[in-house]
């Protein structure tokens, strides 16, 4: 099933083939108890207003309205606040090492299903303009960056060096890149600041919606907060200057794997 979903999220812009994945994976999900009846009716209500959004010659306010609607949906699937889903943890409080905290992951069934929703929104969700620098040293400097962030997290006294190798690591991918990468770098990179870039121009949309990312991590406390919103300008300047989604989100899956691998994860156990 979760092989299944992440195929339709991997192809997910040839939308037919992708929808029929999803199908096929919500089928299973419903069969296997991932999701129950409260979820298939709301799945059933989003699929209606996504048609509503994409196809149906409505007025501007009823694609306003609708687009409205599935943002803040995406919202609560992303804070994982609606009923009739039950997301199997694949571990539970395991130390990566032994000087790591202990952390918990799932695969997620509602956060992956964001990008669906936000595809319905905008169209240009995995494509659109880009602007690249003018030397091809600044897509380095941009590599570059992130173990440096990692290494000042060190000397901060957020993360301490550890090579980890893992049992569950290939649990760990799937879940990252496509329930995690995708589904965050679609809703703040492919849309928050893809609109925001119309609105307000370039540099301002990548310094509010890096904000936005580092404030959605509030709860991991202050440090976290501050490098996640660096972590964001760098996802967000891979998206920026290529336009796209499929940048940002290999960015963002290379800097979680660079931190699981060669890191304390999530963090270092004082």
């Amino acid at each position: 099933m979760w092989i299944i979903l992440a195929g339709a999220l991997a192809i997910l812009p040839r939308q037919r083939v992708a929808l029929f994945l999803l199908l096929l994976s919500t089928l299973l999900a419903l069969y296997q108890g991932v999701v129950t009846w409260p979820a298939v009716t709301l799945l059933l209500a989003l699929a209606a207003l996504a048609a509503l959004r994409r196809y149906v010659d409505a007025n501007r306010w009823v694609k306003e309205i609708t687009e409205l609607l599935l943002v803040t949906a995406s919202i609560g699937l992303f804070l994982h606040v609606f009923p009739g889903f039950h997301n199997p943890p694949q571990i539970q409080a395991v130390k990566a090492g032994p000087q790591s905290l202990p952390f918990s992951f799932y695969f997620n069934f509602d956060k992956a299903l964001i990008p669906f929703l936000l595809l319905a929104c905008m169209p240009t969700l995995f494509k659109t303009a880009a602007f690249p620098p003018r030397h091809y040293l600044s897509w380095v400097g941009l590599l570059a960056a992130m173990p440096l962030l990692l290494f000042l997290a060190v000397l901060l006294g957020g993360l301490g060096l550890e090579t980890h190798f893992p049992d569950w690591i290939g649990a760990f991918m799937l879940a990252n890149l496509f329930f995690v990468c995708l589904a965050e770098e679609a809703f703040f990179r492919g849309y928050i600041q893809h609109r925001l870039r119309q609105w307000a121009g370039g540099s301002k949309a990548l310094l509010l919606t890096s904000l936005l990312f580092g404030l959605a991590h509030f709860s991991g406390g202050a440090l976290l907060v501050i490098f996640a919103t660096l972590a964001g300008v760098i996802y967000g300047l891979a998206w920026h200057w290529s336009g796209r989604l499929w940048v940002a989100t290999g960015v963002h899956f290379t800097f979680n794997m660079m931190h699981l691998l060669f890191f304390t994860y999530p963090a270092l156990q004082h």
